[in-house]
């Protein structure tokens, strides 16, 4: 597998992006051995610092871009496993003028050989700043979770994208309480003609784990959350996951005969 940048996007904040892209880079860098970086590109209202435990970065995205240290400078180790550049919360005046969306890409582009993965975690609105993640990287995953308002979001998403000829990977389907009235995966799928490669369940424990400033998958490494950000990490590494659990290995095997 070469090196590659995944932006994380969606037009529409709640669904859980930024909590997509911290528990991806965890389950890539603990469950699959990769060197990992995550880079906050939600330069208005970053948070993915926050929900690593990190407030006060030193260096942030925005010295980056405005050339005062070079990218490697910004680099922060986490204890998750993975590095990460962090926004500022409080970025100053100067900080806060329009970016030129192809200057992420440009700042970024050197990082690229010291890391097997990067993930960009976007802004959720449809400006330069969505525009910069598209163009620095090589694909894009979808965030959306299964109700009609934001399937509507992920349909302009998803055009935009094609628009800007950025591949789309999939559609990470978020927060799903298998209810009936929710959109099942094969809608989304066949309203966006985007694949839906992971549907990852909500569960109160990824809340609990936000709060401890952790991502849920090293907290609850065992829950049916986790197992799926597992088999998404496979997928955006063009592997095969053996799920380890007896249970999915019944089902496969009443699959394989033919069973319900």
């Amino acid at each position: 597998m070469k090196n590659k940048t995944i932006g994380v996007i969606s037009i529409k904040g709640g669904v859980g992006k930024t909590t997509v892209v911290s528990n991806l880079g965890a389950a890539l860098a603990n469950n699959f051995g990769k060197k990992v970086l995550v880079i906050d590109a939600n330069f208005t209202a970053p948070n993915l610092g926050l929900h690593l435990g990190v407030v006060k970065p030193d260096l942030t995205i925005h010295d980056v871009l405005y050339d005062n240290v070079p990218a490697e400078e910004a680099i922060i180790k986490t204890d998750y496993g993975f590095d990460l550049i962090a926004g500022s919360l409080n970025p100053k005046k100067k900080h806060q003028s329009r970016v030129n969306p192809y200057k992420l890409h440009n700042r970024i582009s050197s990082l690229k050989k010291s890391y097997d993965i990067i993930l960009i975690d976007s802004s959720p609105n449809l400006n330069d700043e969505m525009l910069s993640t598209m163009i620095a990287s090589d694909e894009l995953l979808v965030v959306s979770s299964p109700d009609f308002p934001t399937l509507s979001c992920t349909l302009h998403a998803v055009n935009t994208a094609k628009q800007r000829k950025t591949p789309i990977s999939g559609i990470v389907l978020n927060k799903v309480r298998n209810k009936r009235y929710e959109l099942k995966a094969s809608d989304v799928e066949y309203a966006a003609n985007v694949p839906v490669v992971s549907k990852i369940c909500d569960d109160v424990r990824v809340l609990q784990a936000l709060a401890n400033t952790t991502p849920a998958v090293l907290q609850k490494p065992k829950k049916d959350f986790a197992f799926e950000y597992y088999k998404l990490a496979a997928k955006v590494l063009d592997k095969e996951f053996d799920d380890p659990r007896i249970r999915t290995k019944l089902k496969n095997l009443k699959k394989l005969f033919g069973k319900r």
